[in-house]
């Protein structure tokens, strides 16, 4: 059995905390058993860990999350990364393109599909563990997992059973509603309807036939090569509302969706995170701050405060899912973003009359790591180091910097720094038409750049 989590997200549920490289499941909000703060992408993973899944499991993500998820989970998680995001079904065909043709997965490998960030007991994962001999005894096209529900809730689906389904290990699905009104969910339950929580397992083999008859190759890099002209589309309506025979396990344990400011402060440790001051006589109410100045919430009750480089919200907590909408017209760039190096904030933006542009970030490098060793076409930096030191890779030598050292980076110039201790700088970029597009990598590896440089004979001052 393989399993494929699936991480995607444009951010947008969740702002001004998340954004486009940092969706809802990287945000350190959450509690670890010994009191660290941790993301739902860490708890799920060690829990896959604590029950004997992550050695079978891969990530489906954006090349835009793809740093991130390393940062938080560890470089040996293996990763499929899609060239751009187009929805389930595309992602789900790359990812059983891959263990088709690249993993080699036998044509009767049971492949099961789950979200990177329910908010679960470990025995849920136990439960994952069923859909494979159920799915086998059963001969189904899909088995899925549905939660019990506790109330009759309007923001979840349903998976609705036959009325003769009997079975105590599993049900026989008839239909699905899509997110009823609450009185409609109370009449779904009562024909013991369960919440569909995204978790759904078939044969590797139902998956490539499917895609031969859309005539979508089934060899990873071709599918890779042309994934820009799929249509984006859910998997749900592609594949899963086309499918003759599908079963479905209960779950009766707990199981939330924390998708909005609402439900994900329910489950928070803490009412307050980051700097400012919380009054007590603030009822039910939450205070998350990522900036470096401090937020005062005073007398007000059932709110959510969260302020971050990207934006700041202030709403009630009923009305939080509304979010989504109400910024949908926002095309600001993320102002935050966490790397395998360290982080990147952005402090100031100017565009000039002539067209030129100017973007000043505050950046750091964790001891140990290292940026890329790349250039830029477009655009010119000055990075003034103000913390740390660190080794400097440029056009024909490395050298030592420190802090107070001024590196001037044009156009076409080859840099890369390593930190030797926790690294700061500011860099001040200025160009015509400034893109993060803009980037020609060279080298990840800083043993590799000390290679290429030792091939070179190039000087090396310390």
């Amino acid at each position: 059995m393989k399993l494929v989590l699936l991480s995607g997200g444009s951010g947008k549920r969740l702002w001004p905390l998340s954004n486009d490289t940092r969706s809802k499941q990287f945000l350190k909000v959450l509690q670890s058993d010994n009191e660290e703060k941790q993301s739902m992408v860490q708890r799920v993973w060690g829990q896959l860990k604590t029950v004997g899944l992550a050695n079978s499991s891969v990530i489906a993500t954006s090349k835009m999350q793809r740093d991130m998820i390393h940062s938080q989970v560890g470089m040996d998680v293996p990763l499929i990364i899609e060239p751009e995001r187009r929805d389930t079904f595309p992602a789900i065909a790359l990812a059983s393109a891959y263990l088709a043709s690249v993993e080699k997965a036998p044509s009767d490998e049971i492949i099961v599909v789950l979200p990177v960030d329910p908010y679960v007991e470990d025995g849920f994962f136990e439960k994952v563990k069923e859909l494979e001999k159920v799915l086998i005894e059963t001969d189904a096209d899909l088995a899925l997992i549905g939660v019990k529900p506790t109330y009759p809730s309007s923001k979840y689906g349903y998976i609705v059973p036959h009325s003769e389904s009997n079975s105590n290990e599993y049900i026989t699905v008839n239909h699905f509603t899509e997110k009823p009104s609450e009185e409609k969910a109370q009449t779904l339950i009562d024909l013991n309807a369960l919440w569909n929580c995204g978790v759904f397992a078939f044969k590797l083999s139902f998956l490539i036939n499917i895609m031969n008859q859309k005539g979508l190759p089934i060899e990873y890099d071709e599918l890779e090569m042309m994934y820009n002209t799929l249509p984006k589309i859910s998997f749900d309506y592609e594949v899963v509302e086309k499918a003759e025979h599908i079963v479905a396990i209960p779950y009766d344990g707990y199981w939330k969706d924390l998708g909005t400011w609402n439900t994900l402060t329910e489950e928070m440790a803490t009412s307050q995170l980051g700097k400012g001051v919380l009054s007590d006589d603030s009822i039910n109410t939450h205070l998350i701050n990522e900036l470096d100045i401090p937020v005062t919430v005073l007398g007000v009750k059932d709110i959510v405060v969260a302020a971050s480089p990207d934006g700041i919200l202030v709403a009630d907590k009923a009305s939080s899912p509304k979010i989504k909408d109400l910024i949908s017209g926002f095309e600001q760039p993320p102002m935050y973003e966490e790397r395998i190096w360290g982080w990147s904030r952005v402090l100031d933006y100017a565009k000039y009359d002539n067209g030129d542009e100017m973007v000043t970030k505050r950046i750091c490098i964790h001891e140990g790591k290292n940026s890329s060793y790349h250039y830029h076409n477009l655009r010119d930096e000055v990075w003034t180091i103000v913390r740390g030191e660190g080794e400097l890779a440029l056009d024909d030598h490395i050298t030592r910097v420190k802090a107070g050292d001024i590196i001037h980076l044009p156009a076409g110039k080859k840099h890369g720094i390593k930190a030797l201790s926790e690294l700061e700088f500011i860099e001040v970029q200025t160009g015509f038409g400034i893109s993060d597009e803009d980037f020609t990598r060279l080298y990840f590896k800083w043993e590799d750049v000390m290679a290429h440089f030792s091939k070179s004979k190039a000087k090396v001052i310390v």
